[in-house]
């Protein structure tokens, strides 16, 4: 049952943060962050938000930053908009399977092309 209501309050996060941080967070430095996950703390005290962010390693600092800058905001926010006792402390982090995805389907790529293929596959 509890472990039902943390994913519940995860959902809810991810929706109304994602809608926070798209379209009404007006710092350039922001760029085009996008929500992908929210990772809450079994006492739902802290909320881990992983964000798919620019490759550039440069802008995912500088809006990590930002949003760090914004995160009071946002929890007030989240507080009239949401109805939880207490609204979770916010941590930000990008996503990593999103970085990681582009580079396996590199790597991917070059182990196609480097690798021959057989004339005549071996029967067994």
């Amino acid at each position: 049952m509890e472990n039902h209501r943390v994913e519940r309050v995860s959902e809810a996060l991810r929706e109304e943060l994602g809608e926070l941080i798209s379209y009404e967070l007006t710092d350039p430095r922001i760029g085009d962050a996008v929500v992908t996950e929210v990772l809450l703390s079994p006492d739902m005290k802290h909320a881990q938000v992983r964000l798919h962010l620019n490759p550039d390693r440069a802008k995912q600092k500088e809006t990590i930053r930002a949003l760090d800058g914004a995160r009071h905001f946002l929890r007030r926010t989240l507080a009239e908009r949401l109805t939880l006792y207490r609204i979770p402390e916010l941590h930000f982090e990008p996503d990593v399977a999103s970085s990681v995805t582009g580079r396996m389907e590199a790597f991917l790529k070059r182990v196609r092309r480097g690798r021959p293929r057989e004339e005549n596959p071996p029967t067994s």
